[in-house]
């Protein structure tokens, strides 16, 4: 049984933790590296997996399925972050990608992840504002905005509506296809709804990059060593360079 009282009040408690309040839209991306000792691998898992928890007796790992849109990985990682904090489990976690799926545990990430990303005292307040501009219910204008705004994909949007009976399952379904142009056509950018590059899915950042670093700058591993360590991670950008196109900006 999902207690969802209860993991509102742990999402709110993370977010503090965290250094965050509790009504702004957040990079869960950047905050994700104020988690101690934490390694955050982007790779693409295929279709049916959005990520995977691995805690590593106090230095953890949580990876993320980069094929999957930005909006969605953005979910994901808010996900992981339950039961990096919260899954009194041990064992590593390898979660499926349909939302609201899953045993109690994976329902209560899930939810817990939109109460992360979607705090409810900021839901309330925009939807009181978007139905006063509008016709009193929530039309495909008012759809995008809270997206766009909350940084999530269409699908964790619509979870997360109609879980808190803002919209039915058969409204829910009108919107659930003709994403990208719904946002294109009011003017957003497409990124949210797309995922990164192929060639930008391979990435690891947070402890593991720190770790190897400080291991070469004590002269414990050798330079070749060093660069093994960063290329198993998917980072040749920190063995060869990158470059970057137009020069690198320092503004």
């Amino acid at each position: 049984m999902v207690d969802k009282l209860d993991i509102n009040t742990k999402a709110q408690s993370l977010r503090r933790e965290l250094g965050e309040d509790l009504e702004s839209s957040i990079d869960i991306f950047s905050l994700a590296h104020t988690v101690p000792k934490l390694t955050l691998v982007y790779y693409p898992m295929g279709e049916r997996i959005s990520g995977m928890c691995i805690k590593n007796d106090g230095y953890p790992v949580i990876a993320i399925n980069s094929a999957m849109s930005i909006g969605r990985q953005r979910f994901s990682l808010a996900h992981e972050l339950y039961h990096l904090y919260f899954d009194d489990s041990e064992h590593s976690v390898v979660c499926a990608k349909k939302i609201g799926g899953g045993n109690d545990i994976e329902k209560s990430a899930d939810q817990f992840a939109s109460y992360f990303l979607i705090p409810s005292v900021a839901l309330e307040s925009f939807i009181k504002k978007f139905k006063s501009d509008s016709v009193g219910r929530l039309g495909i204008k008012e759809i995008v905005k809270l997206e766009q705004y909350f940084g999530v994909s269409r699908q964790a949007l619509l979870y997360r509506l109609v879980g808190d009976h803002k919209l039915s399952l058969e409204e829910a379904d009108k919107f659930r296809d003709g994403v990208i142009n719904s946002a294109v056509n009011l003017g957003y950018d497409d990124v949210l709804y797309k995922p990164l590059p192929e060639n930008k899915q391979y990435k690891t950042y947070g402890h593991y990059i720190e770790k190897a670093e400080e291991l070469y700058e004590k002269d414990l591993v050798s330079t070749g060593k060093y660069e093994q360590l960063l290329l198993t991670a998917f980072r040749p950008d920190l063995v060869y360079g990158e470059e970057f196109e137009g020069g690198e900006l320092n503004d």
